[in-house]
């Protein structure tokens, strides 16, 4: 009577949540003296995935990036989520930087997090399941090790574990 056990390791942010911590990250930017008649803003766009961050100098720019990470991080959404750009000057002086939101496992995250599992040398079957990866097994603990074992590696995207049953 050997049950087959599994769970997803996927990649999501909650989009809502997202929403929730550029609004308040803007909110602060129409409030803050030191943001006062200045050029900083923060847009997000939701068809590309894209997070636009725009100040007068350098060191406004750190900052805006500072209050948007804060307010991220406050939320809840991961830091890992988001990859960023280099600054870039604009012609009319100002500066601004890009961040691109990570949804998904890429391919060789994916094959990272099963070469990882098959290293582990428990008995585990990782599959690529399009941008998530499917781990099975019969025993729930050898299941809950693989879970810790990939907690404390860095794929370069936040890693959620779904569908464990």
């Amino acid at each position: 009577m050997a049950q087959e056990h599994s769970f997803d390791v996927v990649s999501k942010v909650n989009l809502q949540e997202l929403r929730n911590a550029i609004a308040q990250a803007q909110k602060e930017l129409a409030t803050r003296f030191d943001f006062r008649g200045s050029q900083a803003s923060v847009a997000y766009e939701e068809s590309d995935g894209a997070l636009k961050v725009t100040a007068d100098h350098q060191a406004q720019l750190r900052s805006v990036v500072d209050v948007v990470e804060t307010k991220l991080a406050k939320r809840g959404v991961p830091l890992k989520a988001f990859v960023w750009g280099q600054p870039e000057p604009l012609p009319s002086g100002s500066m601004k930087q890009q961040a691109r939101l990570q949804q998904g496992l890429s391919s060789e995250q994916a094959k990272a997090i099963t070469k990882t599992v098959k290293d582990l040398g428990i008995k585990v079957q990782p599959r690529i399941d399009g941008d998530a990866v499917r781990v099975s097994g019969k025993q729930l603990d050898e299941l809950q090790a693989v879970m810790q074992s990939l907690r404390g590696k860095d794929f370069g995207a936040p890693l959620q574990f779904e569908n464990y049953r």
